[in-house]
């Protein structure tokens, strides 16, 4: 690895961890309300192909971004509805989501698999881009990466700094003693659940429009459980998130940096790379079960019956 392919690879690694960090931090949204939420991988499958065949047909990224969001959205508040209202169990209703969520991605998407997509457009910060090694590997990203970190850092304040962070973190933790207090849990839950699934709509856009851009049934290939279990990894903090997502982010590309480089490993190898680091950090994690119960919300995962 010389001067010049070090700060592309940490430029691609930055942008594969933007689709990790995005939906890893709707993830942790969902989990700090006290849901569960399995279906990611379908939710950014929906997203992928709604954000994809939007920006084919409006010429427009953005509103590509926009209509992924919408899709995570919708499908989420109906998740949240069966889970909050009805009580369903939250793993068994995730799983039916992401299952749904790549069959009805598949079927809709069949007319999409040959679509493509107008030229990308390319994106500097001025001045700073020009910069020797710095400028390629940080200032040359597109606009979506500097926002994941917008994001994280907003998303920090939320939670540990505001009011209503505060009493979305009370209903994660004691449900019961949040309602005693007048607070609409569900009411509480159910936006958790929306914003959570709007984000991972957008990291499921963000894949299809930007990351790859086309489209293919199963694209987003594991990437919603590995953001799944970024929460865990970053034990629900989000500054630990997008780090973790950073991480994950360049184990994808060393892979292929390690493809053409002519590493004589065979590919079937160097594509396990993530998932392989993925269950090596929970297994690590889970070696210490008592540091996971002090930060996990104590709630995670547990119906609320108001009244009860």
């Amino acid at each position: 690895m010389d001067f010049t392919t070090l700060p592309l690879l940490i430029a691609a690694t930055l942008n594969a961890g933007t689709v990790l960090a995005i939906a890893a931090l709707g993830l942790l949204i969902n989990e700090r309300a006290g849901i569960v939420n399995l279906g990611a991988e379908g939710l950014m499958l929906v997203a992928a192909i709604a954000g994809f065949a939007t920006a084919m047909h409006t010429g427009s990224d953005w509103l590509g971004f926009a209509a992924g969001i919408g899709a995570g959205a919708l499908l989420s508040a109906l998740f949240g509805l069966l889970v909050i209202w009805l009580n369903t169990n939250q793993y068994a209703s995730g799983l039916a989501l992401s299952l749904f969520g790549a069959g009805f991605s598949a079927f809709v998407g069949i007319g999409y698999v040959q679509g493509k997509l107008g030229e990308r457009p390319s994106f500097a910060v001025p001045l700073l881009s020009d910069i020797p090694f710095v400028g390629p590997a940080f200032f040359r990203q597109h606009p979506m990466v500097y926002l994941a970190i917008v994001l994280t850092a907003g998303l920090a304040w939320f939670l540990y700094r505001s009011r209503a962070g505060l009493v979305l973190r009370a209903v994660g933790e004691s449900p019961e003693s949040a309602h005693a207090l007048g607070y609409p849990v569900r009411k509480i839950r159910l936006a958790a659940v929306v914003a959570g699934g709007a984000l991972c709509g957008l990291a499921g856009a963000y894949l299809s429009v930007i990351y790859t851009p086309l489209w293919v049934e199963g694209m987003v290939a594991g990437k919603g459980w590995i953001a799944l279990a970024l929460t865990t990894f970053a034990t629900w903090r989000p500054a630990r998130v997008l780090l973790g997502a950073y991480l994950f982010g360049g184990v994808t590309m060393l892979q292929f940096h390690l493809q053409s480089q002519g590493v004589e490993i065979p590919s079937q190898f160097l594509s396990m790379l993530p998932y392989v680091a993925t269950i090596v950090v929970l297994v690590l994690i889970s070696r210490n079960p008592a540091w996971i119960r002090v930060n996990m919300p104590a709630s995670l995962g547990k119906p609320f019956f108001p009244g009860s």
